[in-house]
């Protein structure tokens, strides 16, 4: 491959992928089916990359533009060799609206691209040393509460916009619902854009979109760009979130190894850096905080199609699409009310996939240390806890993450030295280690 791995070899014919084969990373099909696999993944992204800038009040063709670059970006600097789109980052979405009151747009931009250089600094550190410390620092019982307590932390969003159209925002979640179980292979994983669909028609057939603004757009043009603000009270705001986009990030690149066989630990800190600089440009031009997208990689699993190449068609296709203004015009249309059921759908979820990394990771909550953990954390979250020191303002993500922090390894630091630590073996039966060897 070359060095930013745009150097395909053809897979077979270049038309068929045999069973029990894949198209790895480095390889391509032909340039026709390549492209439509990339409008897949466009497609895949769509939905939760625009909603996004839809529930912060960001430009949606914005995000989009830097979704896409941000993309291109991260496969430069992994030279082709973990396949990814970098779509907007719902962890974001309640660090933004807590700046946007203090500070307006402008601050949030500035919290952004703060969370983005912090990013890429635990990337090269990653590159550097490795990622097992990474593994230490936050183990699955703490990884998993920061991904619950951020989703759950903006439950009462979600009710704020449900309640702004209760009948749209039922449809729409009834129909993401319906469209999850009702349908196989690619519609079915596509049930939020579905789901989009069928409300913004409910909230059509109630009069609640206004199209004005679309017959005022222009046909091409630029996106909206923003110039940032930096203000020193939101760190404690984005920084936390940086823990929930390194366990994306790594989560990603374990999966795309899993599905592919190949060892990418090597590439962790680089798609940790790669993620780091497009959340910064993103945030220095007015686009949304960008993150690797789990929605792509169910597109890659449906395929067996791995191949970057379609990753770079998907990037571009997101670029074009964000120089047609009547196109962002028409994504601002979208109603609260739709909005607030899309959150009641994916908020829980971003809860419940912190709880699945308990699940699949075995987490112990027998050990009263875990529990202690978990339970403690959540309700700092969820009630969205606030502490405010001098000029500096922390609210519940925050908090409940320094909290998962200290109390996991102060209580395991303090449980090891008094040799009372519940998952020790030795602690019941006096038994001593022995030597092997």
């Amino acid at each position: 491959m070359s060095r930013f791995g745009t150097a395909w070899q053809v897979h077979g014919d270049g038309r068929t992928v045999k069973p029990g084969e894949i198209v790895a990373p480095e390889e391509r099909l032909s340039w026709p089916l390549t492209f439509s696999i990339g409008a897949q993944h466009v497609v895949a992204m769509f939905g939760a990359t625009f909603l996004v800038p839809l529930l912060t009040g960001f430009p949606p063709s914005t995000t989009l533009l830097f979704s896409g670059i941000g993309t291109l970006l991260f496969l430069v600097i992994t030279a082709g060799k973990v396949p990814s789109y970098l779509g907007s980052s719902f962890a974001f979405i309640a660090p933004i609206a807590a700046a946007q009151g203090s500070y307006g747009m402008a601050g949030a931009l500035g919290g952004i691209i703060m969370a983005g250089a912090a990013l890429f600094l635990v990337g090269l550190a990653v590159q550097r040393a490795g990622a097992r410390w990474i593994q230490v620092l936050m183990p699955p019982v703490v990884t998993g509460t920061i991904v619950a307590l951020i989703g759950l932390n903006l439950a009462p969003s979600a009710r704020d916009n449900f309640e702004k159209g209760p009948l749209t925002g039922l449809i729409t979640v009834v129909v993401v619902l319906l469209c999850t179980v009702l349908f196989r292979g690619i519609l079915g994983r596509l049930s939020i854009l579905v789901g989009v669909l069928a409300g913004y028609a409910a909230a059509v057939a109630q009069g609640e979109v206004d199209f004005s603004a679309i017959s005022e757009a222009a046909w091409f043009g630029l996106p909206e760009f923003q110039t940032p603000t930096f203000h020193w009270s939101v760190i404690g705001l984005f920084v936390p979130v940086v823990f929930v986009l390194v366990a994306e990030n790594i989560g990603h690149v374990k999966s795309v190894a899993t599905m592919t066989n190949r060892d990418l630990d090597p590439y962790a800190g680089r798609a940790l850096m790669a993620d780091g600089v497009a959340t910064m440009l993103a945030g220095a031009g007015g686009g949304s905080a960008t993150t690797t997208y789990a929605e792509n990689i169910g597109v890659m699993a449906a395929s067996r199609v791995y191949s970057t190449a379609a990753y770079w068609v998907a990037g571009i296709i997101a670029v074009l699409l964000s120089l047609f203004p009547k196109f962002g015009a028409l994504i601002a249309t979208v109603p609260g009310a739709l909005l607030g059921g899309f959150a009641v759908v994916l908020y829980g979820m971003i809860g419940i996939l912190g709880v699945r990394i308990w699940v699949d990771n075995r987490v112990n909550f027998s050990n009263p240390i875990n529990l202690s953990v978990a339970g403690v954390a959540l309700i700092i979250g969820i009630a969205n806890f606030t502490w405010t020191v001098g000029g500096l303002q922390f609210e519940g993500i925050a908090l409940g993450t320094a909290a998962t922090l200290i109390i996991y390894h102060g209580m395991a630091a303090i449980a090891r030295w008094r040799g009372t630590d519940p998952e020790d073996p030795q602690e019941d039966t006096g038994a001593r280690p022995s030597k092997l060897g």
